[in-house]
């Protein structure tokens, strides 16, 4: 699998979401390899974009239809500023991944020295990770070659969310954690949408 981020200040969330709209309609179907997508906003006007393709050579190909140009020029109008982008071919899926039956899904964002011993941590007890968190539908797991990460975290809904934070953990999977997220950001999608071929 891979996955592109692309993520920005947007204080015109009605026009950008109007922008996003078309492409599985105008677009989508004409994007071999094109899996799905996760977006939302935060409560403080910032975008974030999860898409996910068959593979990198997919991706590329989308990108370079003149088609994709021009509608990626009015999605990036829509924008206030510089966008942030991110590719990733190291994907790692906890369960089935995202899910588009999410409530509520989180974004969390960070560097870690580690890649393989982030991964372990992510893949490593799915069983009693689903016993400890059941409120946790499923993740993905985006690596980049410096170790940046994006890792999106699909749940029920964010009060089982919240509640579950507080999950008594063994204490060798919380120190596993605490150091997978130290200085890492955490972007709040309260009313994701998901797009699907």
């Amino acid at each position: 699998m891979f996955i592109q981020v692309f993520q920005g200040t947007c204080t015109r969330p009605d026009e950008l979401k109007a922008v996003l709209d078309r492409w599985p309609v105008e677009l989508g179907p004409g994007a071999d390899g094109w899996l799905g997508g996760t977006y939302g906003f935060t409560d403080d006007d910032y975008f974030v974009a999860v898409v996910r393709f068959e593979d990198r050579a997919a991706a590329e190909a989308n990108s370079r239809r003149p088609e994709q140009g021009a509608w990626a020029e009015q999605l990036m109008a829509a924008f206030d500023g510089p966008v942030e982008f991110h590719d990733s071919d190291d994907v790692t899926l906890l369960f089935d991944g995202g899910s588009d039956e999410a409530g509520f899904v989180q974004v969390i964002q960070g560097r870690v020295d580690d890649p393989e011993r982030l991964r372990r941590v992510i893949a490593s007890d799915p069983a009693e990770l689903r016993r400890l968190r059941p409120e946790i539908i499923g993740a993905t797991l985006a690596l980049e070659p410096d170790g940046s990460f994006t890792e999106t975290v699909a749940f029920t809904d964010e009060a089982s969310a919240r509640s579950g934070e507080s999950a008594e953990l063994p204490p060798d999977v919380r120190a596993e954690l605490d150091w997978a997220l130290a200085g890492a950001t955490f972007h709040d999608l309260r009313e994701p949408w998901f797009g699907a071929p």
